[in-house]
């Protein structure tokens, strides 16, 4: 009986990474460091340092790594933003290493509390064409990332949360990137996801 729910395990698995595939499979993923910074002053400056660092998004381009993928910030109007903050509207360019690809994500909402911060992205169309029903992302335009910094008592956490992570390589939106989309998503960006991520939540409150 156990050698048969182990084989019905696999088959399950098989069939659930099938879906991913082809585009029908959403998947969450989550990436958060930590640091304790044992005194309450301590923790306040290092709190203020990591919201700057979470809403300066051109910097995550210079972050030191073996492998990290270049972000730049637009305007709407598709002119490059120079200010460090983003806003809701915003557009980010991520491109990623070894890829000339450009992938866009849109600003969809921010909140900057006194304990918290985080701004919300979503798969869009390029920012710098005329409108179009292309995502310019491998992911679906279902799929969102929040990015954060929160502060308890005296730990700061930086996390980077997916939601709704399904490969857009079906339909129009998907448009001439389907193979492609599949390619990074279920290839590259599988295995780099974790790493890219876990720098930048280690970079935002000064593990590196």
């Amino acid at each position: 009986m156990e050698l048969i729910d182990k084989a019905k395990q696999l088959v399950d698995k098989a069939k659930e990474e099938i879906k991913a595939i082809k585009g029908d499979k959403q998947k969450d993923k989550y990436y958060q460091s930590s640091k304790d910074f044992h005194s309450e002053e301590a923790v306040t400056e290092a709190y203020l340092t990591a919201k700057t660092r979470l809403f300066n998004v051109n910097e995550w381009t210079n972050i030191k790594a073996i492998a990290n993928s270049t972000f730049q910030l637009y305007y709407s109007s598709g002119q490059l933003k120079t200010s460090p903050n983003p806003t809701v509207g915003d557009f980010i360019k991520i491109i990623l290493p070894g890829l000339s690809m450009e992938n866009w994500v849109e600003v969809i909402d921010l909140k900057e509390q006194t304990d918290i911060a985080e701004f919300t992205v979503m798969p869009s169309h390029s920012p710098l064409n005329s409108p179009s029903e292309e995502t310019k992302h491998f992911f679906h335009d279902e799929a969102k990332s929040i990015f954060r910094v929160e502060k308890k008592g005296t730990v700061i956490y930086a996390s980077e949360i997916g939601l709704n992570e399904k490969i857009n390589n079906v339909g129009q939106e998907a448009g001439e990137r389907a193979v492609i989309n599949t390619v990074i998503a279920e290839g590259g960006w599988a295995g780099f996801q974790r790493y890219q991520w876990k720098n930048l939540t280690d970079y935002i409150i000064g593990l590196q």
